[in-house]
């Protein structure tokens, strides 16, 4: 029997569920420390010998929950659909989700509990840090850097070359083509600054 935990039993901990019973896990342990018909963290704390997946759609709080399992000795795991096209020299840091169809080429590095949602394509040479969350079918072109805790919303594109923050939030249907700085809502075609995130 191949255990694992998933955290979080929302609708992405049961997309994440279905990834993990593709890569050979046939008992999926659902906790939420928010929803009572299911174990807690604490519930479950002393079994360090069960994997933990993230089913957290939320950056922030899938930042703190990786820090809080880590302290507790469980070993964070990164899951990866049967179907994703990874290149041979990607890096992708423990923790992290990579979902049905998702293309990710040469020389690319990602971060710790990183989201890489449905059919998202990610070209060559882009770094994307950690507790990032790429919406499903967005386009990432070659050598864009995404920094931490950013969500770049569903169907969005960015341009060769850019940066976008720290903390930044990119609105649905987006087309990237200049930088954002940190802590930036930005949306539209071509995307415009709405508003400064505190």
């Amino acid at each position: 029997m191949k255990e694992i935990y998933i955290y979080g039993a929302s609708g992405h901990g049961l997309v994440v569920a279905d990834i993990a019973r593709l890569c050979g896990y046939n008992k999926i342990l659902f906790i939420d420390d928010g929803n009572n018909e299911y174990p807690s963290f604490e519930d479950i704390k002393n079994n360090q010998h069960i994997p933990i997946a993230f089913g957290i759609g939320h950056n922030n709080i899938r930042e703190k929950l990786f820090h809080k399992i880590k302290n507790a000795g469980f070993a964070p795991i990164t899951l990866i659909h049967p179907s994703a096209i990874i290149s041979p020299s990607v890096n992708i840091g423990e923790g992290s989700v990579v979902m049905s169809y998702v293309s990710i080429n040469a020389n690319t590095n990602i971060g710790y509990g990183v989201i890489l949602n449905t059919a998202s394509i990610i070209e060559h040479e882009n770094i994307i840090e950690s507790f990032v969350h790429i919406s499903p079918k967005v386009a990432l072109a070659g050598n864009v850097s995404i920094k931490s805790n950013t969500h770049i919303g569903i169907g969005s594109n960015v341009i060769q070359g850019l940066s976008i923050g720290r903390n930044c939030i990119i609105g649905a249907g987006s087309t990237v083509v200049k930088s954002i700085q940190d802590n930036t809502l930005a949306y539209g075609n071509p995307c415009k600054i709405i508003k400064e995130l505190k």
